[in-house]
């Protein structure tokens, strides 16, 4: 993956908003992406010549880090973007002190789950019916940082 993983700017956030739309069936809007852009959050994309790949956001509180969304364009899938993105989102996650980052996937999302555990999150809990279109169980996942 040639793209560079840095922190999220303004002029990103319409691409990310087009990324979110082709990922998942209850996009947030840019609004919503644009409360990423302040004080208790981590929020980074891939890019490269200005063209935002994937992105991940986090918010965290005292040394509790909780991933809000992890996404990357179906044409950039399997290419290292998603790893790079995870990488970078742990490195900030240690520089912070955190004791742990948390996330919730769809059961059903082999491809992430996969991912998550390559970087040692393991599954810690089950959230019933927490997706819609289609309703679906979350996996409640965990990396222990301390």
């Amino acid at each position: 993956m040639a793209a560079e993983v840095r922190s999220v700017r303004e002029e990103d956030i319409a691409q990310i908003a087009a990324i979110e739309r082709e990922c998942f069936t209850l996009p947030w809007t840019e609004q919503q992406l644009r409360t990423q852009l302040g004080g208790g959050h981590v929020f980074l994309c891939a890019a490269e010549d200005g063209d935002v790949a994937g992105y991940v956001g986090m918010q965290y509180v005292i040394d509790e880090g909780y991933i809000s969304n992890v996404a990357v364009r179906e044409c950039r899938r399997r290419m290292g973007c998603g790893s790079a993105l995870i990488s970078g989102l742990i490195e900030r996650a240690k520089a912070l002190g955190l004791a742990f980052v948390s996330l919730e996937v769809r059961a059903s999302n082999a491809p992430a789950i996969e991912l998550y555990e390559k970087f040692g999150f393991a599954v810690e809990g089950r959230r019933k019916n927490y997706y819609e279109r289609p309703r679906e169980d979350a996996l409640i996942m965990t990396l222990r940082l301390k």
